[in-house]
């Protein structure tokens, strides 16, 4: 009887057995995905992210340019100067410090406001005024205020108010350190400062409103010892006009 030859595999289509034993390649080649590298984008992403920056950058520097240049037209056009404050006199009517830490204060004060433009106009709101020692300590002293006004060209305006400080309590420190400047013989040094919002008028063109701080230092002040005010010495007394901008929380 004939042996019979049994096939090691199946035939291919066109007869022919594969080859054997199998190849890894062939083994694993047929189940693997066909491998299809996919475009990266990085490269086109990171251009346009240059491009965004360096527009920006470019717009920036373009403001910031013409803003110089209309400032310096500005300036040339009206020459504009910053207020002037002066203390004219800073009379003390009463300044006691009670035994229970309380202060009662009546003072007078007049303020000199002068602005020098000839083409600028300034409309101030009401401003508050705080008096307070010049030793470090800024005990504060009393508090008074000035009405709005408007401060017209070459225009000197007089500012009068009256600080009290009646039934104020100090704290145990503040209240020695006052008491002990009250008795020395070299006066109490005192500051002034005012803050107020202002806007300036130039020609037909108004600005916003901004912040000003005005400080005054180097106040030297005597307490009364009968019925008769006494006035303070201010002739070294030098006051400081600041801007205060304030964007967000942020003042400067």
């Amino acid at each position: 009887m004939a042996d019979r030859v049994y096939p090691s595999g199946k035939q291919n289509a066109n007869g022919a057995n594969p080859a054997f034993p199998a190849t890894k390649s062939q083994l694993y080649g047929a189940t693997r995905p066909a491998y299809r590298p996919t475009p990266r984008r990085h490269s086109y992403r990171r251009s346009c992210c240059c491009s965004c920056c360096l527009w920006s950058t470019l717009t920036i520097v373009l403001l910031v340019f013409l803003v110089a240049i209309a400032g310096a037209i500005v300036y040339f056009l009206y020459r504009p100067h910053r207020p002037s404050f002066t203390v004219s006199s800073l009379k003390i009517t009463t300044l006691n410090l009670t035994s229970s830490s309380t202060l009662v204060t009546n003072i007078n004060l007049n303020i000199t406001a002068r602005n020098p433009n000839k083409e600028l106009v300034y409309y101030y709101n009401p401003t508050s005024v705080s008096l307070l020692t010049d030793d470090g300590n800024d005990i504060p002293i009393g508090n008074g205020s000035f009405p709005a006004f408007d401060h017209g060209t070459k225009n000197t305006t007089l500012l009068k108010t009256s600080i009290k400080g009646n039934g104020q309590s100090l704290d145990d420190f503040s209240a020695s350190k006052l008491s002990s400047d009250l008795k020395s013989k070299s006066g109490l040094p005192l500051k002034i400062q005012l803050d107020t919002k202002v806007k300036v008028k130039m020609g037909a063109i108004k600005s916003p409103k901004v912040w000003i701080r005005v400080s005054c230092n180097g106040i030297k002040a005597t307490v009364p010892t009968g019925k008769t005010a006494t006035a303070a010495s201010t002739s070294n007394v030098n006051c400081k006009v600041d801007w205060r901008i304030k964007i967000w929380k942020w003042t400067f």
